[in-house]
């Protein structure tokens, strides 16, 4: 696996920039997710990595080597795309070999035995390895897609919202397996999800895109609990941050324009009033939708709480963050 980095890469399509100046480090056996609504530049970020996109400026680096003037072929990157892209006339069992096959690479058919069974275990489709690619469900294709990434040992992975498809469950199981691949393979990994879920648990760096600018990278702890702006502070996070203005509570500093409380950082019991407005119960916690001063917002309570709609508590924050009237954090 290898370290890549992205220097000052620019990149625009029909005049309009996708890219403006991004600078990153993805660590050497990290796993590096990025956040960003449609059109922040994510997947052209992949693209500039895999080869597929040139930069118009800047460079991406892998393992030390510049990958300017390479085609994707010889950067030894593999990609799994949103919408899976399989050979139909092929089997399962062939479409995962298909990356080993290479004459090139040289690999013996006991290797490549070995690793499509071990993959095609872990995805949960060895029952499927001698089905034609045209007779699975979309949610099969797209695991069969995933492991046609999976038995390669390429530099560094990179995938496109590659479970965006599954159901639930499957999307879960998968997310521990990834997790579990990556961790001990040791394998270099750039991901991109809408799904934040994905990037709480998954990821050891989230890089926070916006207008294809990197606005913050660093763990997804440190952008959950120090986010450098109202922008990324909404990127992590379910229930999404509550936002305010910062005049409702007191305390807040001089250039505090807003406040934001995420849902557990709202203490009741003390305070000033709130009135519960809708009550949801999720099994291990409760959410309260509550109005306070013409203002909605959410906060979690006890999962056994018998509030109800209509009734009246106190808050106060506990832990805050603020920011100015350009939505940056005030520290």
């Amino acid at each position: 696996m290898a370290e890549v980095i992205l220097q000052n890469i620019t990149k625009s399509f029909s005049g309009n920039r996708a890219l403006d100046d991004v600078s990153m480090i993805v660590p050497d056996g990290s796993f590096v997710v990025l956040l960003g609504p449609t059109g922040a530049g994510k997947t052209t970020t992949l693209r500039m990595v895999s080869g597929l996109d040139t930069p118009d400026s800047g460079d991406v680096i892998i393992g030390g080597q510049s990958m300017r003037g390479l085609t994707p072929a010889q950067r030894n990157v593999a990609m799994v795309f949103q919408q899976y892209s399989l050979y139909p006339h092929l089997s399962v069992r062939q479409n995962l070999e298909f990356p080993l096959k290479s004459p090139l690479l040289k690999t013996p058919q006991r290797v490549i035995d070995e690793k499509v069974n071990a993959v095609a275990e872990t995805l949960q489709i060895s029952h499927k390895l001698d089905n034609k690619a045209t007779a699975l469900s979309g949610g099969e294709m797209q695991r069969v897609s995933i492991g046609r990434a999976l038995v390669r040992n390429p530099q560094i992975y990179l995938m496109d919202e590659p479970l965006s498809s599954l159901d639930a469950k499957l999307r879960s199981d998968l997310r521990i397996e990834l997790k579990n691949i990556q961790a001990k393979s040791g394998a270099t990994l750039l991901y991109v999800t809408h799904d934040q879920i994905e990037a709480m648990t998954m990821a050891t760096h989230v890089g926070v895109l916006h207008e294809g600018r990197l606005v913050q990278f660093g763990s997804p702890r440190e952008i959950y609990e120090e986010p450098i702006s109202i922008y990324a502070a909404t990127r992590l996070g379910q229930p999404r941050i509550n936002v305010l203005p910062a005049e409702l509570f007191p305390g807040a500093p001089a250039k505090a324009k807003s406040i934001g409380l995420r849902p557990e950082h709202i203490y009741q019991g003390e305070g000033q009033n709130a009135t519960v407005m809708r009550v949801e119960h999720l099994g291990d916690q409760t959410r309260l939708h509550l109005s306070f001063k013409m203002h909605n917002l959410i906060t979690v309570t006890d999962a056994h709480t018998e509030l109800k709609g209509g009734e009246t508590v106190k808050i106060q924050p506990s832990r805050p963050l603020y920011f100015d009237a350009a939505g940056m954090r005030l520290v």
